[in-house]
């Protein structure tokens, strides 16, 4: 089944109710492509399983840098999760040289 890897955006399962009352159970799935987008933090490109309601967020935000650093790892895949980590070194190693200058 298809699920975002920054959202954890997962298939729905709803009811249709006919104008009798009688509910039939459907499945409502996520949008779901697998995208290469440009991480600026890491400097080289990264492929994901995305929703496009979640590509529309990155836009918003303004990079994938940011999403990703901004969202709680218990929604992100383990793709996702060491890709946040690596982002967070990769800030840290530049935070750690800034003071040493």
């Amino acid at each position: 089944m298809p699920r975002c890897e920054l959202t954890g955006k997962a298939p729905e399962v709803k009811n249709l109710v006919s104008h009798s009352n009688i509910k039939t159970k459907s499945v409502a799935l996520p949008n779901v492509q697998q995208k290469r987008l440009f991480s600026n933090l890491l400097g080289q490109m990264v492929n994901l399983k995305l929703a496009t309601s979640t590509i529309r967020s990155i836009d918003h935000v303004g990079s994938l840098d940011k999403f990703v650093l901004t969202q709680p790892d218990k929604t992100l895949s383990k793709r996702a999760l060491t890709l946040k980590t690596r982002m967070l070194r990769k800030l840290r190693g530049q935070a750690k040289s800034k003071k040493a200058e």
